[in-house]
């Protein structure tokens, strides 16, 4: 009898243990949004806020589209890009046509990687009908002050998904520094992402939608195959962000399949979720960001579409929550485009169409 009771009060302890041990759903973090954040000086007037990007200072780095400010308003237009310090104070602005390099002719990403180089790249030559001039083709890496570096690719002289020495209206990039290696997101014309060496811009592999088959070990032990992988015959739709973690899974956020897809560095797809959009706007997944913490437990997706920003559990790609709504007031989204993250775990937001700005979300 003893024996028995004992036996059951093992029982009820180890499930109450069970239950205890048993992991929790992650709780997504609080935002709320900085109004007047940040200080435009000099009466300067924004085009399209086109996208934004954190540096290792925490500093707010913008792109917009001066030729997008309406011509009454043009000559007050500011330069294309625009760095501000976390409080929104603007430290520096520079950009635009210069000797040696092809600025964009419709700015689209900026991108500031670890070593302070930024990243510029566009979009012309977009839409139906295609916007007039030359296609943006090309990437641009300055230094911080504005001082060019490199150009990957020329304007216009793109010859489709397979050409390795141009890109084709690419939309965002992102450096993975233990590779060196410049993951582009080429996209609006291209379906593809697309690998180059930081430093000399040579190409190095490229993948489309469920990528490229596993590939054997390099000889020289690096993990990174030498050779390009075979381009997959299954395409991506607007491939329009591209992120990859600090344990080297590449983020690829395709826009028109509205869906979050990921990859390893050689391009062998793992996994990925749908965003399912509205029957107005179906496009969602625009923009990525990771959450500061070591884990990057969170994923921040720039839902287009739905005008939100939707919180992913990052490994397992479970939706946890959303912060913001569609409206023009502080808070809300137009046309949601792309999205940063600093240290502390705040957001920046980039947004086109109407609203034209860039806004901050404080992390509670």
């Amino acid at each position: 009898m003893l024996v028995t009771s004992l036996s059951r009060f093992a029982m009820v302890v180890a499930a109450l243990l069970g239950t205890a041990q048993a992991p929790s759903p992650a709780r997504p973090p609080a935002f709320e949004v900085v109004r007047d954040w940040p200080t435009i000086p000099n009466g300067w007037v924004l085009g399209e806020v086109s996208s934004v990007a954190v540096d290792a200072q925490d500093h707010v780095w913008v792109l917009h589209r001066p030729r997008g400010v309406p011509p009454d308003r043009r000559a007050n237009a500011a330069p294309p890009v625009l760095e501000f310090d976390a409080a929104g104070k603007m430290i520096a602005s520079w950009g635009g046509p210069g000797a040696g390099y092809e600025w964009p002719e419709r700015e689209h990403g900026i991108y500031v990687d670890p070593g302070g180089f930024v990243w510029i790249g566009g979009n012309n030559n977009y839409g139906t009908p295609p916007s007039p001039g030359n296609s943006d083709d090309m990437l641009l890496k300055f230094t911080s002050a504005g001082k060019f570096v490199l150009q990957i690719g020329r304007s216009g002289q793109s010859k489709g998904n397979a050409d390795t020495a141009n890109v084709h209206q690419a939309a965002d990039a992102f450096l993975y520094r233990p590779t060196n290696e410049l993951f582009v997101a080429d996209g609006y014309a291209n379906q593809r992402i697309v690998v180059f060496d930081a430093t000399t811009g040579a190409f190095k592999r490229m993948w489309g939608a469920f990528g490229n088959k596993p590939q054997a070990p390099p000889a020289d032990g690096s993990g990174v195959p030498q050779q390009p992988g075979a381009f997959s015959p299954s395409q991506f739709g607007l491939v329009h962000s591209v992120k990859v973690s600090n344990d080297g899974l590449v983020y690829v956020a395709d826009r028109s399949n509205a869906r979050v897809q990921v990859f390893t560095i050689n391009g062998v797809f793992q996994q990925q979720t749908s965003l399912p959009g509205t029957g107005a706007n179906p496009q969602t997944a625009a923009g990525l960001a990771f959450s500061p913490d070591t884990a990057q437990q969170f994923l921040y997706v720039a839902d287009l579409g739905n005008s939100q920003i939707v919180i992913l559990d990052r490994r397992a790609l479970e939706r946890l929550g959303t912060v913001g709504k569609a409206g023009p007031n502080p808070g809300e989204f137009g046309t949601l485009h792309h999205l940063a993250t600093d240290s502390r775990g705040n957001i920046y937001t980039a947004e086109i169409g109407r609203n034209r700005r860039v806004q901050k979300f404080a992390k509670k």
